[in-house]
């Protein structure tokens, strides 16, 4: 039987608001050690991610101010999500797919937990479907003139 991504994953995930500023999601990411933060709206409802790499590419790279809201850096359209009921080798798959290295575990539009690759490579079971996926989220493409 396979295991599903409910008994894999993080569930304690942390979050941000969609108004709140990037300065304020990168300080929970510092505090929390974190890459990361799924985006909610006041309903709770996922509406996107926003990580390290949003907030050093599209907003400081750009000259935003650190007041900028979320809404404006992170990634809303076509987040790819997880359910909890996923087959833990159906999420290394897709994860490869996207070259994506942490996946929101939805639930009725509400976030309830995070699969990140190293939960996968942590379990042996799983340690050669994590490996294909860390290959295929790695590899290399050319820098843009």
């Amino acid at each position: 039987m396979e295991q599903q991504l409910r008994n894999l994953m993080t569930s304690n995930v942390f979050t941000v608001n969609e108004s709140q500023t990037i300065q304020e999601a990168a300080a929970m990411m510092s505090e929390s050690n974190i890459g990361a933060l799924p985006v909610i709206n006041n309903n709770g409802q996922m509406v996107g991610i926003i990580t390290d790499r949003d907030i050093t590419l599209r907003s400081t790279a750009q000259g935003e101010a650190a007041q900028t809201p979320v809404s404006q850096v992170m990634t809303a359209q076509q987040v790819v999500q997880g359910t909890p009921d996923m087959d833990v080798r159906q999420a290394a798959e897709l994860m490869s797919q996207q070259q994506i290295r942490r996946l929101p575990v939805v639930e009725n539009g509400q976030i309830i937990g995070m699969v990140a690759l190293g939960d996968l490579a942590v379990d042996n079971q799983f340690d050669g479907a994590a490996g294909q996926a860390l290959s295929s989220i790695s590899t290399p493409s050319a820098p843009q003139k």
